[in-house]
């Protein structure tokens, strides 16, 4: 959480709106500006915590350097992280599940596991795109949120409404663009 005496400062505000807005409607499509965007959050928090006695541009700009380091990494790493974790889990569960049921796999143990494997990459990569549609939209509402002045009970409310959108704007530009994508390789 960040300090709420931090979310005073009207430079602060307006970056998270921002930041917010952006992750909240393209999160999954920049992969990146969500990571840069909890990096930053929890950068501010970070740096407001250790960097009790300076001033508020230094806290600022700590922040800032949090969020573009997440963001450089997110990009470089993102899809291989994926892929080795799903193939890890995909083979690990296929052959842990064929044990259970007391098949032998001594002979091919690795074929099995390698199937499993090539299954749990591409579980993760589909189940990784509703998942970064759901944590960015909750991101994205909760940098926006956390800059308003309302009462506890119209905030949650803003909060769930501004997650709906979120969703659904991320969800409807997905399968627009899947159609146009599928429209252009049959013509």
């Amino acid at each position: 959480m960040i300090d709420p005496t931090l979310l005073t400062n009207p430079g602060v505000q307006i970056i998270m709106v921002l930041v917010g807005i952006a992750v909240l409607v393209a999160g999954r499509k920049l992969f990146w500006l969500f990571v840069g965007a909890v990096g930053f959050a929890v950068g501010l928090s970070l740096a407001f915590q250790l960097l009790t006695d300076q001033p508020g541009w230094l806290i600022l700009i700590a922040a800032l350097i949090l969020g573009v380091v997440g963001a450089v990494v997110a990009i470089f790493v993102q899809t291989a992280a994926i892929g080795v974790a799903g193939f890890l889990v995909g083979g690990y569960v296929v052959v842990w599940l064929l044990q259970q049921f007391g098949l032998d796999l001594s002979q091919c143990g690795w074929i099995v596991f390698i199937i499993g494997g090539i299954l749990g990459v591409i579980l993760a990569l589909y189940l990784f795109d509703a998942a970064l549609i759901i944590l960015s939209s909750l991101t994205g509402a909760s940098l926006i949120v956390q800059v308003t002045h309302f009462s506890p009970l119209v905030t949650t409310l803003l909060f769930i409404i501004l997650v709906v959108i979120g969703i659904v704007i991320q969800t409807t530009t997905g399968r627009a663009r899947d159609a146009d994508s599928e429209t252009a390789n049959k013509g």
